[in-house]
C-alpha cells in the first residue's frame, strides 16, 4: 500500500529553523491545504513526530538531508517533528523509505502487551490530500514489524498513486466491497469483491476505483526485514 503523489499540487512552504519536538500536544494543523499536509487533524501526529525525530537524529541525517532523500521539503519535516502537522499517507511513504523503516516504524508508540482490543470509533486513520483515499491501520501502534494489516477506502471514481516501497516489500491485498482496478508498472488489473491480488510493490504501482460507490480493501504488507 503505498500512498500516492496527491492528484492536486501546490505550493510547498519552505523554511530553514530546526526545531525540538514538543511534548504531547493537540494537533494544529499549521499547514492544513498545502499538498503535504492531510485535509484534517489526527491524534497520531505528536506520536508520528517524536518517531520522525529519534530516527532522524540516530541516523545522524539533517532536516535538509532528509528533504532531500525523501523529497519531503525541509519545512514540512519540521512541523512534523513538531506535532504540529498531520502529514499524508503519500509523505509518510516517502518518510519511511528514506529512513529505511516500515510504516510502523513511524507511527508506532509502544504499548503493554496482552490483549489489544482496536475499536472502530477509535480508529485513527491516514488520507490522502484531498480524502478519497484513506488507510486505517489494523494492529496495535507497539513497535515497528515486518507485517502490518491495513484496512483501505477509496472512493468512487478515486485515484492513488503510490511511490515504490523499500525493496523486497509485498502487497497482498483483498477486495471487501465495490471495484478496484491494480496497476504495477503498466499491467493493470482489475478486481471485485472476493477477488485478492499478491504483487511486488518495489515498484510504483495504483490503486483505482471506477464504480459508483466506495471500495473497501483489506491489505497484508510485508517488508524483506524490520528495521528500527
Amino acid at each position: 500500500m503505498r500512498s500516492a503523489k496527491e492528484s492536486q499540487g501546490g505550493t510547498r512552504a519552505r523554511g530553514r529553523a530546526e526545531r525540538r519536538p514538543p511534548a504531547r500536544v493537540p494537533v494544529t494543523e499549521a499547514l492544513q491545504g498545502t499538498p503535504e499536509s492531510a485535509p484534517a487533524p489526527t491524534d497520531l501526529a505528536p506520536v508520528v513526530g517524536v518517531n520522525l525525530r529519534r530516527l532522524r537524529v540516530k541516523r545522524a541525517l539533517s532536516l535538509e538531508k532528509l528533504s532531500k532523500l525523501s523529497g519531503v521539503s525541509r519545512a514540512m519535516l519540521g512541523q512534523i517533528e513538531l506535532g504540529q502537522s498531520a502529514p499524508t499517507i503519500n509523505v509518510l511513504w516517502k518518510i519511511s523509505t528514506a529512513l529505511g523503516v516500515p510504516f510502523s516504524g513511524l507511527i508506532g508508540q509502544r504499548q503493554a502487551g496482552g490483549v489489544v482490543v482496536l475499536r472502530g470509533e477509535n480508529a485513527k486513520t491516514l488520507s490522502s490530500h484531498d480524502g478519497s483515499f484513506s488507510s486505517r491501520a489494523l494492529f496495535p501502534f507497539d513497535e515497528p514489524r515486518r507485517v502490518e494489516f491495513y484496512e483501505l477506502r477509496l472512493a468512487a471514481k478515486g485515484e492513488e498513486l503510490a511511490d515504490a516501497h523499500a525493496p523486497g516489500t509485498v502487497e497482498n491485498l483483498v477486495i471487501s466491497k465495490g471495484t478496484v482496478e491494480i496497476e504495477v508498472e503498466g499491467t493493470r488489473q482489475l478486481l471485485g469483491q472476493g477477488d485478492a491480488i499478491v504483487f511486488e510493490a518495489d515498484a510504483p504501482h495504483v490503486y483505482r476505483n471506477p464504480g459508483e460507490g466506495e471500495a473497501v480493501m483489506y491489505l497484508v504488507m510485508t517488508y524483506a526485514d524490520t528495521v528500527g
